[in-house]
């Protein structure tokens, strides 16, 4: 039958050739589509020196200005923005069935968090550094209570429900109480300091759901990245999303490792760079002329990178060149990290990340890093007034570093 073709009439192939296009772009998704209509800026790249330099613009379901932060490898398993609360006032109430995670950037305030058909609300003060959770669907506001602005680093599990449910009425108006995650119990935000072995590795977590100040709170030592390094995983308001705080001794850096998409790394304390390069590079990609394929990010506090900012496993390595230690935090968002992801229950993993490539694992000793990646680095702290604490030890087989457990191999 005759029509007029516009591209909307499908026409089965000849014989001889494919249906479809053969090469289209990618399409938004619910989630991208959603960013775009709250007329705020995207920021998407591979990282930024710190979240204040990005460009906010008023906000109007927020009630202050913000920016949304998509960076490189995050896209549809979780997202970020920035927010500011304007001075002597508060943002707009919200509450949404996704999950969300806060840090506090600059600025002193309080959040009042409450459930539906409840008068009664609950009050937590946060500052500079705090680190805490909004219960999945629970009524909130921010109140800032001074006089300069406060800046919010939120991560979320938005596009996760954006993308399965592309409704944003159900999302935003909801009225279902989550009481197994949020029951209005009045030591709810009251900070825990407990540490206990987290259930999957048996690395050092505390049930919180706020951190007061997480640049200087004390960390256990972890020993897996560096030497001397210190770790803990706050395990917040019943969240799938998952986060950790390490921080590395001043003056050392972390060994290189590999895993694909979805960790974000922030700066909480000192100043420091990543590198990060895909894993078909290889072990040395300074040496093996292929440095103009590796990706840096320089930070400091309220700083961001992706560590695997593209699909395939990615290597990542962090330095800190500042006379204070690098602290950073990990985030993750739902259900992405390598320890948390679906597979058979019960099949045996291994923490890859912390174990050598030749135990099978993912880490590269500093005794086969790149010779560059040394060497640059004792410059920078040269020039930063900084010395290198790198015992020459761990760069020789023979003497290096901390053992690993022998059950893993």
């Amino acid at each position: 039958m005759p029509h007029d073709d516009k591209g909307s009439h499908w026409h089965e192939p000849t014989a001889d050739k494919m249906a479809g296009l053969g090469k289209f772009a990618r399409p938004a998704m619910p989630y991208d589509q959603f960013m775009e209509s709250e007329g705020v800026p995207i920021y998407r790249d591979i990282g930024v020196r710190t979240v204040l330099d990005l460009p906010m613009k008023p906000w109007k379901r927020l009630g202050g200005r913000g920016s949304y932060i998509q960076l490189f490898g995050t896209e549809g398993l979780w997202g970020m923005y920035v927010v500011e609360v304007p001075p002597g006032g508060a943002l707009n109430i919200e509450h949404h069935v996704y999950e969300k995670i806060v840090l506090v950037v600059e600025g002193r305030g309080s959040t009042e968090v409450w459930q539906e058909g409840n008068s009664k609300k609950q009050h937590f003060e946060w500052q500079k550094g705090s680190l805490f959770s909004i219960p999945i669907n629970a009524y909130h506001r921010f109140v800032n209570a001074t006089n300069s602005p406060a800046i919010l680093l939120c991560g979320t599990s938005a596009p996760n429900m954006f993308n399965l449910l592309d409704n944003p009425k159900f999302i935003f108006e909801c009225p279902f109480d989550f009481t197994d995650r949020y029951s209005g119990a009045a030591d709810y935000f009251t900070p825990q300091d407990d540490i206990a072995p987290d259930p999957v590795r048996g690395l050092a977590m505390k049930k919180t759901n706020l951190v007061p100040d997480v640049i200087n709170c004390e960390l256990p030592l972890d020993n897996r990245r560096s030497p001397g390094y210190r770790r803990i995983e706050p395990h917040m308001a019943g969240n799938r999303f998952y986060l950790w705080v390490g921080q590395h001794e001043t003056g050392r850096y972390s060994k290189a490792h590999k895993h694909a998409s979805a960790a974000i790394l922030v700066c909480l304390k000192g100043k420091g760079y990543t590198y990060t390069w895909p894993e078909a590079l290889g072990t040395r990609p300074w040496e093996a002329g292929k440095a103009d394929q590796v990706r840096r990010q320089d930070y400091e506090l309220g700083g961001i990178v992706s560590a695997a900012p593209m699909s395939g496993d990615w290597f990542h390595q962090h330095f800190g060149v500042s006379k204070d230690p690098l602290r950073l935090s990990a985030w993750f968002g739902p259900n992405n990290s390598t320890s948390r992801k679906p597979g058979r229950p019960g099949e045996q993993i291994t923490d890859r990340g912390a174990i050598d490539i030749k135990k099978g694992g993912g880490a590269i000793p500093y005794h086969e890093e790149d010779p560059h990646l040394r060497a640059e680095f004792e410059a920078t702290l040269a020039k930063e007034g900084a010395q290198s604490r790198m015992d020459a030890r761990w760069y020789d087989e023979a003497t290096a570093g901390i053992d690993q457990p022998k059950d893993l191999f």
